[in-house]
């Protein structure tokens, strides 16, 4: 059976949305992969246009409330910003809880070129925590 991971951020539409594709991609079928958010919007273009130039498609996704797996069982539930650690709740089961802080790419004030610079550091960042993270399962 495939373990499942949630990954929370604040919104849903950035650092949580990159780390789901990412996370699909490096663990391809070792892994059950979700994202949500407790303020859920919208997918941010940046995000979709970063992960593209990464050769991962995320223009389907939607932003997800974490509402929706309260009654799912996850062996870890990851936060990828601080305000999704201090607000998660608390899931049913064994689920391992892992923090990791990244900046918030959306908070980039700027040309489109900047926005999406920050988009793509925070997009590498998150590749090599969660590479280095799925190997170790």
């Amino acid at each position: 059976m495939k373990q499942r991971v949630l990954i929370l951020c604040t919104a849903n539409s950035a650092r949580s949305q990159m780390a789901e594709g990412l996370l699909r991609y490096l663990a391809g079928d070792a892994l059950e992969v979700f994202s949500a958010g407790a303020k859920p919007s919208v997918v941010n273009p940046f995000a979709i246009q970063a992960m593209h130039q990464r050769g991962i498609d995320i223009s389907q996704h939607r932003s997800k409330h974490l509402n929706e797996f309260l009654n799912d069982a996850f062996d870890y539930v990851l936060t990828v910003c601080d305000a999704a650690a201090e607000t998660c709740p608390v899931f049913p089961g064994k689920a391992q809880r892992v923090h990791w802080s990244f900046p918030d790419p959306a908070a980039v004030e700027g040309s489109d070129d900047d926005k999406l610079a920050s988009f793509i550091q925070v997009r590498d960042s998150l590749e090599k925590t969660l590479g280095d993270w799925a190997k170790s399962l």
